[in-house]
């Protein structure tokens, strides 16, 4: 991968934040946990189903996301990838557009847009007058949007089956006309095949840290409802996301001659912004185990199936119970066309707020000219 690339991204997160320094507009920084959360959700019903466990095995435009260095594995001149998805009741919607584009047999580049919101929000800061009365007409509505715009680039490098990626993020998130950030940061991804076919994968997100600069304009209203509430008056600040580590083994076997398989592979996320509640935790780093597998008939159908968030929940006598998030799916290819389904919840069994996924990718040739 150019070096250059990788330098001239690095510099430009730098003047970022230093610039917003030094002309005062920020007054704190802070690093908080689940900063940036919704790009952990997940592209694609495929990777979905498997329970997010595709970091050494991604080979499609999805790869932008999961692991860029799994780009130099898609096989055609451009390949599109789309999804959409619901929660909380259709309440929230997650939006997401891959493009993948191969520049040579060694290297490809691939752009990725991503976008979670909760639309019509209702305002009532205004629903009392100035006379004291309630006054529905002022109630108004706005929309919480996170948008993310990803850039990757790929390339096959030596001893044969390594392959590194960059991406470099730009990060918009806004809360009607109160609330505004960008953000920028960088990820960093490895993928190597070894010669019995064994696969493995290092996704490095947020590297170099990722930084969000936040802006709020409030009116005098609007801060005197913060105070009559006993809200704290949000200020200017700039948030950094920090780094996560996701180590990945992946291992695909043939069941006979006749074209049927089975794969699994596991992930283990490394977080470095202090005590989560995981399997593995400390004060310093927590590590999040997943577990996906698949099993196929050549490259027509697959079942997919994973676990994940598996966490320790305290019950009102203070035991604990290891809490698991299941999920499901299939996937199914006819040519070029390739339609993902999965199914998941949050992993309680006593809301069961499920989750229907739907994708598509579709692998494109380059145009034909006269």
């Amino acid at each position: 991968m150019k070096t250059s690339w990788l330098f001239s991204a690095y510099t430009l997160i730098l003047t970022f934040s230093t610039s917003f320094a030094q002309d005062g507009s920020i007054s704190e920084t802070v690093s908080p946990k689940y900063s940036n959360e919704f790009l952990g959700i997940g592209i694609g019903a495929d990777a979905l189903g498997k329970a997010n466990a595709v970091v050494a095995q991604s080979d499609n435009v999805s790869s932008g996301y999961w692991n860029p260095a799994g780009l130099t594995k898609v096989d055609k001149w451009l390949e599109v990838g789309l999804m959409h998805s619901e929660y909380f009741a259709g309440i929230a919607k997650y939006d997401y557009l891959g493009l993948a584009h191969t520049i040579d047999e060694k290297s490809a580049i691939c752009f990725t847009a991503i976008r979670f919101a909760v639309d019509d929000i209702p305002n009532t800061t205004q629903l009392i007058d100035n006379n004291g009365n309630i006054d529905y007409d002022n109630i108004s509505t706005f929309t919480a949007a996170d948008y993310g715009f990803l850039l990757s680039y790929a390339r096959k490098m030596k001893p044969v089956g390594l392959s590194l990626g960059g991406t470099l993020k730009v990060i918009h998130r806004k809360v009607g006309d109160f609330a505004k950030s960008w953000g920028f940061g960088l990820d960093f991804g490895v993928q190597y095949e070894t010669k019995n076919s064994w696969q493995f994968g290092l996704m490095a997100r947020d590297v170099t840290s990722t930084f969000n600069a936040w802006v709020f304009t409030l009116d005098n209203e609007a801060q005197e409802v913060f105070i009559n509430t006993g809200n704290e008056i949000p200020k200017n600040g700039l948030e950094l996301t920090l780094p996560r580590i996701i180590l990945a083994g992946y291992k695909k076997f043939d069941l006979g001659k006749k074209g049927f398989y089975t794969s699994g592979e596991l992930d283990i996320d490394i977080t470095t912004d202090g005590r989560r509640n995981s399997i593995v935790r400390t004060e310093v780093i927590s590590m999040d185990p997943h577990l996906g597998i698949q099993v196929g008939f050549k490259n027509y159908v697959s079942l997919r199936a994973g676990i994940s968030n598996l966490q320790y929940v305290k019950n009102f006598d203070d035991t604990e119970k290891l809490n698991v998030q299941p999920n499901i799916g299939i996937g199914l290819n006819f040519k070029r066309f390739y339609l993902d389904y999965a199914f998941t919840d949050i992993g309680d069994a006593s809301v069961a707020l499920y989750s229907h996924v739907i994708s598509l990718r579709i692998k494109l040739d380059k145009p034909r000219t006269e």
